[in-house]
């Protein structure tokens, strides 16, 4: 299940391509002659290509542009890679300023548009590549001993994460008071869609269904039976993996260290560096800057036309903003959901053309241009523990829940862990990353796919329903 040596082959593959890219965009340049004006102009660019290659490894060590550790998403790729490759044209650029050599400025235009379109070729590569070993089955089978919203979550997230090359070939789920497990494992060897073994019987089962590891997300601690069962899983040879139990760790970055032999994790707060913070607020200010004529040339004319339609072209939302405090957020005056048969409004809502005045919220420093959206208020009373984590940070405009396309039609716990997501790592590269996806987001709502996207299956020997593989957590769908 470990993913760096997916990571590590992509690397290696960037940087393969980057020699091939400088080489060709000299051929493309210059042609087949080798002329000794030629070789000078070959000579000039070989720097840029080495300073290419070294900003790469190093914008790989600090973002993830293999493009699969957050859940394979096209649009993720597309933009990391975009993103990598405007960085890279920067560096060169001025490099080539500082050093004040001579180079062909075409051939340097030819490298960047190989460099994008080869790196971006070779993750669509290594997806296809994946895709087919989950079609012939050369994957790492995997059961989860679990039936609690922890195991639902670890079937989910292996169903999004196909670099895994993992399947899992059926549940174990502990049955109180009764020392038996049920399995719904259908399609495995002599195995009915939902039995019941003794733990006893577990172990011969896990053979005969060649099961390489155990993944154990119980929600309460284990009972004699199955510590007795996980210690003959790991006599058998059969790789175990254990899900801690304190949903602290799920916030936090946790580190485990050892004191004598003894196990220990150490949970650290995650905190705002202050270069992060003034950085995200130089970068707020510079993209609301930006955006702040064209939304408003697209803004007006509908504003005018909700003025003379409902009186009234704008409405303050009362929201909570960082660490709770409440602002008041601006939008355009449509209802969510929009409650009358109005298909212009209904048009304003689904293109979010209603949150583009919140511009105005980030230029006063109440919200940012990426993070978790705003809930009401009167919200905060129902907030777990958990689900106050996410008020560490400004809201935002977008969001990384906003990019996989929750709205608000969605459980907010779903929401919730997204942001947790986002607020557990922040770094200054995610947000433009994030900004880049909101636009093909919107672009995908513009011109939607004629055919369903493309997506991984876990191929489960028994196909859950959808109570089994959905997201445990349910709560009121917050209204954005």
């Amino acid at each position: 299940m470990n993913t760096r040596r997916l990571e590590l082959w992509i690397l290696l593959a960037d940087l393969s391509w980057i020699a091939g890219a400088f080489f060709i965009s000299d051929l493309l340049r210059f042609g087949l002659t080798w002329t000794s004006s030629e070789r000078v102009s070959m000579q000039a660019l070989l720097p840029f290509g080495v300073t290419a290659a070294v900003f790469w490894v190093a914008l790989s060590f600090f973002m993830q542009m293999d493009g699969f550790r957050g859940g394979w998403k096209f649009s993720v790729v597309f933009s990391h890679v975009l993103f990598g490759s405007m960085c890279t044209i920067a560096v060169l650029l001025a490099l080539g300023y500082l050093t004040r050599t001579y180079v062909s400025r075409l051939a340097l235009a030819y490298f960047i548009a190989l460099l994008f379109a080869g790196c971006l070729w070779i993750r669509v590569a290594a997806r296809s590549l994946l895709r087919w070993r989950h079609k012939n089955g050369d994957l790492w089978r995997v059961v989860i001993l679990g039936g609690g919203r922890v195991a639902q979550e670890v079937a989910t997230k292996i169903q999004q994460h196909p670099e895994m090359l993992c399947k899992v070939v059926g549940l174990l789920f502990p049955r109180e008071p009764v020392e038996e497990i049920i399995l719904p494992a259908n399609g495995a060897e002599s195995v009915p869609h939902s039995s019941q073994f003794s733990t006893l019987e577990i172990a011969n089962f896990l053979r005969r269904a060649h099961v390489n590891e155990v993944i154990v997300a119980l929600s309460d601690a284990p009972t004699p039976e199955i510590r007795t069962l996980m210690t003959r899983i790991r006599d058998m040879g059969i790789a175990t993996t254990l899900v801690p139990q304190s949903y602290e760790l799920y916030a936090s970055q946790p580190k485990l260290i050892t004191l004598d032999g003894l196990p220990l994790v150490q949970l650290r707060d995650v905190g705002l560096r202050r270069r992060y913070v003034l950085l995200k607020r130089l970068l707020d200010v510079t993209g609301s800057l930006c955006l702040l004529l064209p939304a408003a040339l697209l803004v007006i004319p509908f504003a005018v036309l909700l003025l003379i339609k409902k009186r009234r072209a704008f409405r303050w939302e009362t929201r909570s903003g960082q660490f709770g405090a409440a602002f008041e957020m601006l939008r355009l005056n449509v209802d969510r959901p929009v409650r009358s048969n109005s298909g212009f409004e209904s048009l304003l809502e689904y293109l979010s053309i209603t949150e583009l005045p919140q511009l105005w919220n980030v230029l006063r420093g109440q919200m940012s241009l990426v993070g978790p959206r705003p809930d009401p208020i009167s919200s905060l009373g129902r907030y777990s523990e958990w689900q106050q984590r996410r008020l560490k940070v400004k809201p935002g405009i977008t969001g990384l829940a906003q990019v996989h396309g929750l709205r608000e039609f969605h459980s907010a716990e779903q929401k919730t862990r997204f942001d947790l997501q986002y607020v557990v790592d922040p770094y200054l590269l995610r947000d433009i990353s994030l900004l880049l996806q909101t636009v093909w987001t919107l672009l995908l709502r513009l011109f939607p796919p004629t055919s369903p996207p493309l997506t991984y299956s876990v191929d489960w020997d028994s196909h859950p329903n959808e109570e089994m593989i959905s997201n445990a957590h349910r709560a009121q769908p917050s209204t954005d």
